[in-house]
């Protein structure tokens, strides 16, 4: 049986290190810091989000309708998933502020874990 890769510390909360890689066949194994799959460390809510994004081919309004939520929540996920992955440029509206997260937990569009993440990020950089 497989089970996700966690991402997170389930006592602090601070991003795991993958250290060890194993071959299911021979059992050989690798020891050391790698790097993780930049997709594989968005959450739940960003992953869906950006599956649907794809189905959808793009189409916000598209997407906006299969998730039913609003264009400007659609738009914020959008900008959340593309500074997840660092996709953002200085030109985009995905320099997200504390202020907008914070609307958006009110809003019940991220919980506060997810905030404080984010809240983190941006001022880590």
């Amino acid at each position: 049986m497989s089970y996700k890769t966690p991402t997170a510390c389930p006592v602090c909360a601070n991003t795991l290190n993958i250290t060890k890689l194993e071959c299911p066949n021979c059992k050989t194994e690798l020891l050391g810091r790698f790097a993780p799959c930049a997709y594989c460390t968005l959450n739940e809510k960003q992953q869906l989000f950006l599956e649907t994004f794809l189905r959808c081919r793009g189409s916000l309004k598209d997407v906006g309708s299969a998730l039913s939520l609003s264009y400007p929540t659609v738009k914020g996920l959008l900008d959340e998933l593309l500074f997840a992955l660092n996709l953002n440029d200085g030109s985009t509206q995905a320099q997200t502020t504390a202020g907008e997260i914070l609307k958006r937990v009110k809003n019940k569009e991220l919980t506060p874990s997810e905030a404080a993440a984010l809240i983190t990020k941006i001022k880590g950089d």
